[in-house]
């Protein structure tokens, strides 16, 4: 495992305890973009292959066997359209989270007991 996969489960570790164990809103929020980035690079980390080059093709690469010498670009596009998905998710909780304060002045989870089963 390399360094950067080993980072991604840290942050996805760390964002998973600020999710779960936080009472505040914007704390809950901010685990959740944390773990969300950790997603992201252990996703990248598993699709680089070492000693090969990124999926743009030149004049180098133009030869037959190229795609023997560049990365899988699969991952990647995932993680781009994942970094976009998890923006918007994110920005959604934080205008959730906007209104939830204008109407009750908190935003610790605690003094929202009429949302409890």
């Amino acid at each position: 495992m390399t360094i950067i996969t080993i980072l991604g489960f840290l942050l996805v570790i760390i964002g998973l305890w600020g999710m779960l164990t936080r009472k505040n809103l914007i704390r809950m929020i901010l685990g959740f973009s944390i773990m969300d980035t950790g997603i992201h690079l252990i996703i990248v980390s598993l699709g680089y292959i070492k000693g090969r080059t990124a999926p743009i093709f030149n004049s180098e690469l133009s030869v037959a066997g190229a795609a023997d010498k560049i990365v899988d670009p699969i991952p990647s596009a995932l993680v781009l359209t994942a970094i976009v998905i998890g923006l918007a998710v994110t920005a959604l909780m934080l205008v959730y989270a906007v209104q939830m304060h204008r109407q009750k002045g908190s935003l610790e989870i605690s003094d929202y007991e009429e949302l409890k089963w």
